[in-house]
């Protein structure tokens, strides 16, 4: 099959960029300051760079001098335009959020102020590009779109709320618990990146890219983004009781999480591909330092740490007690009676690894010591309740709660708690080898 076709290069090139001009155009004649474009504009921004720079792509302009700063200029468009409509969204659906803290004031104008950051970044662009055209040649269109083609996304009516789906009730329990667990999981990986005061530039540029950059924060909304979807496909959500405002409550936390890394991507690929010094000398440095001269690294990079970094943990942290309680209401529970370790009782290893297994699976699971509990999530109670058993001759203990957690502490009291009997580490069976 032939591809090709007989118009030329630069007749294509005309051809490729006159939607994107025409949405350049737009934002270069806008003269209101206080106008917060809509989500349609960045989306008809995103989608016309996008084809104009894989019809550049295509033709090689990325390896050629008169052609690659223009190339640059749609991938700078395009990842601007991505990173501003992920933000649009969030707060076009603040409104319908639902988080148990309702103090969210600050956020919403940090949000709002992020916004009006990265769209003034679009506008310093967009004359650059429209010169850009003209040193090459393409037409600039005779007329940029009017502003009513491109509406805001809300109307004065919402339509009704009147489907109510149910699965199954032990079905739905279990997938919460599921999704409850991993998000919880996410939540504790998360948790190094963690921080309380906001960055200064000289600590930015020493985590990015090194420590904090696109393929980490792409792996994490990948995470995240798969929890959603699973809630999404397996968990009901209806418009009553208590549960399902937990629901509410949990999924708006996965769909704020998801957008913050959207837009952290994108900033983090556009400065690490467009903007970061890797080495590159005369051309592609010459490229890049222009693009510095238009739209400042170090504001971006602020923006992408100190707003959608900071707010990711705050939001993943605020989820967490919310994912808790919503996994040890619907977690199926069990009784279990277990030896404890021989000759040397609960000591450090031993405890370790029972602490290890609770907090693997998120639900609570308590030790029980004749009359006494103890959380079995916490080295130092399981250590605790140790003295107990040494002080009265105990030689059998209970666990109860998370059956999961119930299923893998059978599993390590049959190997006497991963010890011989001179207290030395042995091999763990396959089933325990997360805690490797």
């Amino acid at each position: 099959m032939n591809f090709s076709c007989d118009i030329s290069f630069k007749e294509k090139a005309n051809i490729f960029s006159f939607e994107y001009l025409k949405c350049v155009l737009f934002v270069f004649e806008l003269d209101d300051d206080n106008y917060i474009f809509t989500k349609k504009i960045y989306s008809k921004l995103i989608t016309t760079a996008h084809s104009l720079e894989d019809f550049l792509d295509f033709h090689g302009a990325k390896k050629n001098k008169e052609w690659v700063f223009y190339r640059e200029l749609s991938a700078t468009i395009r990842h601007l335009a991505m990173a501003c409509y992920s933000q649009r969204h969030i707060l076009n659906r603040f409104a319908f959020y639902s988080f148990e803290d309702d103090h969210l004031d600050t956020f919403k104008l940090e949000a709002l102020d992020t916004l009006k950051i990265l769209q003034e970044s679009i506008k310093l662009v967009a004359p650059v590009v429209l010169e850009e055209a003209r040193r090459l040649k393409i037409n600039i269109p005779a007329k940029r779109y009017d502003p009513s083609y491109f509406p805001g996304i809300s109307s004065v009516q919402q339509l009704d709320h009147n489907i109510d789906d149910f699965n199954a009730r032990d079905q739905q329990r279990e997938n919460l618990t599921r999704i409850a667990s991993e998000f919880l999981e996410v939540v504790k990986d998360f948790d190094q990146y963690a921080f309380y005061e906001r960055y200064d530039l000289k600590k930015i540029y020493e985590l990015v890219p090194k420590r904090i950059n696109e393929v980490l924060v792409r792996r994490y909304e990948m995470l995240i983004h798969n929890i959603q979807s699973s809630f999404d496909s397996y968990v009901a959500n209806t418009k009553s009781s208590s549960q399902n405002i937990r629901l509410e409550q949990l999924r708006s936390h996965f769909s704020i999480v998801f957008h913050m890394l959207q837009v952290m991507g994108s900033l983090l690929h556009f400065y690490e591909r467009h903007l970061h010094d890797v080495g590159f000398k005369d051309v592609y440095k010459t490229v890049s330092m222009s693009i510095s001269d238009v739209i400042d690294p170090d504001v971006l990079l602020d923006r992408a740490v100190n707003f959608c970094l900071f707010y990711t943990w705050r939001f993943l942290s605020s989820g967490k007690d919310l994912a808790c309680r919503i996994l040890n209401e619907n977690m199926e529970t069990a009784v279990i009676e277990v030896g404890i370790p021989k000759d040397r009782g609960f000591h450090s290893r031993p405890s370790l690894l029972v602490a290890k297994i609770v907090q693997h699976y998120g639900g609570e699971v308590k030790l029980v010591v004749n009359k006494d509990i103890f959380d079995a999530a916490s080295v130092l109670d399981i250590q605790w309740a140790g003295g107990k058993i040494k002080k009265e001759a105990v030689e059998t203990v209970k666990f109860k709660g998370d059956l999961r957690a119930l299923n893998d502490l059978k599993i390590l009291a049959s190997v006497n708690y991963g010890e011989d009997h001179m207290g030395k580490g042995i091999p763990l069976p396959k089933e325990l080898s997360y805690l490797s």
